[in-house]
């Protein structure tokens, strides 16, 4: 198992508001966060750090050598302990208020992932065969799509894409949505923000994780294409390699 990642402020925003870590429990067994915050310049940076920072550390507070229920659980703690510290500090400062932040995490082993998501931050399931999106966004041009309303062309062009309608941290109470995943060797996740799933296409992302090189690279490859393409959004990406 072997965990990649990058971001970027991209080629617009002043800021980089995203923020992602991960960490390896054991060689073979992995936890990987993505956040992509917003509220403001200062604020979106504040609450996907915040996230980020609580959400490893209350789960690696856990006991993770159990078995699946035990790490939903974990999960669910951590995300929940993450969404309280970012909402009381966005009550407390006021240069935060109305902060929040998009989620998407997966702990991974070599038999399965368990992932969670709140926002429009995503996770991919790649392999050679092709590339399957696992969480679902939350937002209105997610919820316009499932109604019929908008075709998936017209979905990436969208003037509303970036309004989400749930996000860590604006709620006293938090339900983040759960994921399971059976995988094998020589399969991959892609955890990354919006800045780069509206950037590039799926098939975009399937060819450089699968055929644009070594995994070790793949998630600068996805980094520059977006920044060619004139990155108007933070970019963030994170490759879990399941070798």
């Amino acid at each position: 198992m072997q965990i990649f990642g990058v971001t970027d402020r991209g080629c617009v925003r002043e800021q980089n508001q995203d923020a992602f870590a991960y960490h390896m429990i054991a060689p073979d067994v992995g936890l990987a966060v993505v956040c992509d915050g917003m509220g403001g310049a200062k604020a979106g940076n504040i609450a996907s750090t915040l996230a980020v920072s609580r959400f490893v550390s209350v789960f690696l507070g856990h006991d993770n050598s159990g078995e699946p229920d035990r790490i939903r659980d974990a999960l669910t703690d951590a995300a929940e302990q993450a969404n309280r510290e970012v909402y009381q500090r966005s009550l407390s400062d006021q240069d935060c208020r109305g902060m929040g932040t998009t989620v998407v995490a997966a702990y991974v082993t070599p038999e399965y992932a368990l992932l969670m998501n709140e926002g429009d931050s995503r996770a991919y399931y790649i392999r050679s065969s092709g590339i399957s999106l696992v969480t679902r966004d939350h937002s209105l041009v997610q919820q316009l799509l499932e109604r019929g309303d908008i075709t998936e062309e017209q979905a990436r062009s969208h003037p509303q894409k970036n309004l989400i309608t749930r996000a860590l941290g604006v709620e006293p109470e938090l339900k983040a949505d759960l994921y399971d995943l059976n995988w094998s060797r020589g399969e991959f996740l892609l955890l990354c923000s919006d800045g780069l799933s509206n950037t590039l296409t799926d098939q975009e992302l399937l060819y450089e994780v699968i055929h644009g090189g070594a995994p070790e690279d793949c998630c600068d490859r996805l980094l520059a294409i977006a920044l060619q393409r004139g990155a108007p959004d933070n970019v963030t990406a994170v490759l879990i390699s399941n070798d």
